[in-house]
């Protein structure tokens, strides 16, 4: 609040408009800075004459004002605290908020200081992407208009150097966004769309300073001949060089590589003459000895090179530029099944990933985005995938830190697939692409090459989502992405509906589902996959059983008391935090039949939040199991996109943890179920799979199988001897005793690598599994005709846990979190069931983001168990257990 009552102060007294005596800008060639703030206003109540807005000067007392270089108008009212996110996301607030305001054109204005303008001495103004279309204004002249300037992703640069001053202004016109009709930045049937619709400043306006010769972005390509990393790897650095004189100039290009350490690896050195006008590209070569390899966080360290390029005129810095990149390398190919199958550095590479959701508003947090993929890593993935959501650069810079792969690609169901062939959007026939459109995806398309071909994490860029590109859309992508360099797959769409010929079928699957089924679902394979839509085989693009159920905390933080009685006193309505409200998604019938038929009609929001837990982490657990255990079967199981990692606001659904970070049942299903080294139960064949997903562990192991009832006799115990390889699955045995079921029993698996515990399992198993009728499935759904009985879990009989936390802090995987070891002892003769723990601080409220070393655990009867917390802060103050038969207690830290 202090920042947006000096951005208020500094506009109500007149300071904000002093650009000639401001510092400037930029402060010598090859500089770059964003646009740092904006006053912006609906042109409802500005001055129509745009170019005379557009001059210094200019009056904006009465504008809206925010210290931020880019913002929607919704993330820029936001930030100006002139809305609060947690208002608009309650309850159902968003649909009284003033959509109309948005109906019309708003302008965004800052004024600029600039260094003295003097021979040889260019500025260039960029942009990033603007959504969805905007006027350009400098000075008092216009520099770009709606039509060229069009396309949330499509970046563009701008000579001004004829306009520039020692004072300027910038203004920029943003026209309203419809998603059919633009190539905006999308949320389909995932959330309500903003009020908005994603119009504004997202990505930051730069200002270029150079001397006669600019440079374009930097592309850097890596051969690492296989196995990588035992021979010499050879890099081509390359920037495009433009002579902005009007008169020949000579050129002196200077590139220089640096190890992971600062270390030198080598400087070459080009002398090139460009004639007035003309642009070239220079290259580098650079032999980079005994290199250092970059892997996905799961298989090694991620080290990453530095190249810089210089350019030089007349012995005087003209422009410059530098990147990371890492050496590795990502290929893919579709396999006879029709199903594609990536490899990094030479090896198989199985995608276990989410899908993941921006911000409604489009506001980028690197530090949240940063806990998210942090998140990503400790619940076992490895990939995440941006449908049409590629945000900010810093993205991809900390997936490379981090070492998470990164699939791209543009958005379904809107004007980026405006295809004649689809039929499928809001209006049919579709508004199919006429020449400008493809001009702004030729545009689009450049940019966001330059932007993400130096990263390591990228795995590869889909043109496609739900539906392929047709020809001449293709062609313009693939020519726009080799010709930034591009090493890494390119791929038609998400699904098998079509392809074009010039990239061939695509190998991924689009078959649901996306909403609720039993965890027997994805060990039904039928051994090709025939007639078994989204099972474990082939590559899922997107696919989920719907889940993703918020705990208490988080409910009561945009939900009434009344809307939260709903989620169980009325299981089949409608609820405005789930999708929008014309989609299939709108309600949780489908989820909430299933959970009252197999767990039996909640008592109370207590008992239905642990039953949406139970239901979300079985469900999880089963679709990671099943693609990890099928990984090397006949038709293997490639990749997994669940749907979805996060969402954009606070949702009921579709996600591993909620819009607070505050993980629960889905996190820690998918966090089991997605162990490098694992054992998993088949509920198809009550076999046992061994899961290795690492390259280097192998050997002797033994998987204990033990199964008790739910008074804690012993029903069955015994030891599977076996052996792992690296990067393999297998089934190694069954499950002895599970004929003698009475009603539901547990199942505990332990993973023992030379007598330790490295991978321990606990699943409640009843009688029979549900019965899915595949025949009658759809797009999003295969229908159970009857569910597995799981009702005796509800008459247990007590058991007591006790809670001890250590002393002394011990060691996170992740850098800034403090860890304590947390000791759980069942007291007790029956099974402690589903015991969950969460911190809280003193008023009572989550503490997040938070790391367990395991959560929602069920012990044996008098079992201890030994898990870790960790927090990047200090404010826990206890820890709030509960479990199905544990009556909930807090225990102070």
């Amino acid at each position: 609040m202090i920042q947006n009552a000096l951005v208020s102060l500094l506009a109500g007294s007149g300071l904000w408009a002093t650009a000639a005596t401001a510092k400037p800008l930029v402060s010598g060639a090859g500089s770059k800075a964003a646009i740092p703030s904006w006053d912006f206003q609906s042109t409802s109540s500005v001055d129509k004459n745009l170019a005379k807005l557009s001059k210094t000067g200019v009056d904006t007392k009465s504008w809206h004002h925010v210290a931020a270089s880019r913002c929607t108008l919704m993330g820029c009212l936001l930030e100006a605290g002139e809305y609060k996110d947690s208002d608009l996301w309650f309850s159902d607030n968003l649909n009284k908020f003033n959509w109309g305001q948005f109906t019309v054109p708003w302008v965004y204005r800052n004024e600029f200081a600039l260094p003295a303008p003097k021979k040889g001495q260019h500025f260039l103004l960029e942009t990033n992407g603007i959504s969805s279309k905007a006027d350009l204004y400098v000075n008092g002249k216009q520099v770009a208009d709606a039509e060229f300037q069009a396309g949330a992703y499509a970046g563009h640069t701008y000579d001004i150097t004829d306009l520039a001053a020692e004072g300027n202004a910038l203004l920029v016109r943003v026209y309203p966004t419809q998603y059919l009709y633009d190539f905006g930045v999308g949320f389909v049937d995932w959330n309500p769309y903003s009020p908005d619709n994603g119009t504004g400043i997202w990505r930051d306006i730069t200002v270029k300073q150079t001397g006669p010769v600019s440079m374009g972005p930097l592309s850097i390509a890596v051969d690492a001949p296989l196995p990588v990393g035992q021979s010499d790897a050879t890099v081509t650095v390359r920037a495009k060089a433009t002579n902005l004189e009007k008169t020949t100039v000579k050129l002196a290009a200077k590139a220089s590589v640096t190890d992971p350490s600062g270390a030198a690896v080598g400087t070459q050195d080009q002398s090139v003459t460009l004639a007035a006008g003309e642009s070239r590209y220079v290259e580098f070569k650079q032999v980079v000895k005994s290199p250092k390899v970059w892997w996905p966080k799961a298989w090694g360290e991620q080290p990453l090179y530095k190249a810089k390029v210089d350019f030089s005129v007349d012995s005087a810095v003209s422009d410059a530029a530098e990147s990371n990149f890492g050496i590795r390398t990502v290929t893919s190919v579709v396999n006879s099944h029709n199903d594609t199958i990536f490899t990094v550095n030479g090896h198989p590479f199985q995608v276990i990933g989410g899908g993941y959701g921006a911000d409604m508003f489009l506001r980028w947090d690197g530090t949240r985005f940063t806990r998210i993929a942090q998140y990503m890593l400790d619940m076992g993935q490895n990939t995440i995938r941006l449908e049409g959501k590629m945000e900010q650069p810093e993205l991809y810079e900390i997936a490379d830190r981090l070492g998470l792969m990164v699939i791209a690609g543009w958005e379904c169901c809107d004007k980026w697939e405006a295809w004649e062939y689809n039929h499928d959007l809001a209006v049919d026939p579709p508004p199919v692409w006429n020449d400008r459109d493809y001009d702004i995806a030729n545009a689009s398309m450049v940019h966001e090459a330059s932007v993400i071909q130096t990263h390591p994490s990228m795995l590869g860029y889909l043109v496609g989502s739900d539906y392929w590109p047709n020809e001449r859309a293709t062609k313009i992508y693939v020519d726009s992405l080799k010709a930034a360099g591009w090493q890494v797959p390119i791929i038609a769409s998400a699904s098998k509906r079509g392809f074009p010929d010039l990239l061939g079928p695509s190998g991924m699957k689009m078959d649901g589902p996306y909403d609720w089924v039993p965890p027997n679902y994805w060990f039904d394979t039928n051994e090709d996959g025939t007639d078994r839509y989204g099972s474990s085989f082939g590559f899922g693009s997107e696919l989920g059983a719907g889940v993703g159920t918020p705990e208490l905390g988080s409910l009561k933080k945009f939900l009434t008391k009344a809307e939260m009685d709903d989620l169980w006193k009325k299981p089949e309505k409608g609820l405005f935090h789930m999708s929008n409200n014309n989609s299939q998604f709108y309600d949780r019938k489908i989820y909430n039949k299933g959970l009252y038929a197999r767990f039996g009609k909640p008592s109370s929001l207590d008992d239905y939040l642990m039953k949406a837990q139970l239901t979300d982490y079985e469900a999880t657990r089963a679709e990671y199991e099943g693609y990890s255990s099928f990984w090397n079967a006949k038709r293997p199981a490639t990749g997994i996109i669940y749907w979805m990692l996060n969402n954009a606001w606070p949702s009921l659904h579709w996600n591993q943890f909620d819009y607070y970070l505050r993980p629960a049942g889905s996190y820690y299903g998918t966090k089991t179920g997605s162990r490098v080294e694992h054992v998993a139960y088949d509920y198809v064949s009550r076999g046992v799979w061994l899961i290795n997903h690492s390259l280097d562990q192998k050997g002797a192991r033994s998987v204990e199988v033990d199964v008790v009832d739910l008074k804690g006799k012993t029903v069955s115990s015994h030891t599977i001897a076996d052996s792992t390889e690296p990067n393999t699955s297998r089934k190694i045995g069954k499950v002895d005793g599970l004929d003698k079921i009475k009603d539901v029993v547990f199942l505990r698996l332990k993973l023992i690598k030379d007598g330790k515990v490295i991978s321990r399992n606990v699943y409640w198993v009843g009688k029979g599994v549900d019965a899915l009728d595949w025949d009658k499935s759809t797009w999003y759904h295969t229908p159970v005709t009857k569910y597995a009985d799981y009702t005796a879990l509800n008459k247990m009989d007590k058991a007591s846990v006790t809670v001890t936390v250590g002393a002394s802090t011990c060691q996170s995987k992740f850098e800034g979190v403090k860890g304590k070891s947390v000791t759980l002892e069942n007291k007790s003769g029956v099974p402690a069931f589903f015991v969950s723990l969460n911190l809280v601080d003193a008023a009572g409220a989550d503490v997040v983001p938070v790391l367990w070393s395991d959560n929602y655990v069920t012990l044996w009867p008098n079992e201890t168990l030994k898990l870790t917390v960790g927090q990047w802060d200090d404010r826990a103050k206890a820890i709030e257990v509960k479990g199905v038969n544990v009556k909930a207690a807090s225990v102070k830290l």
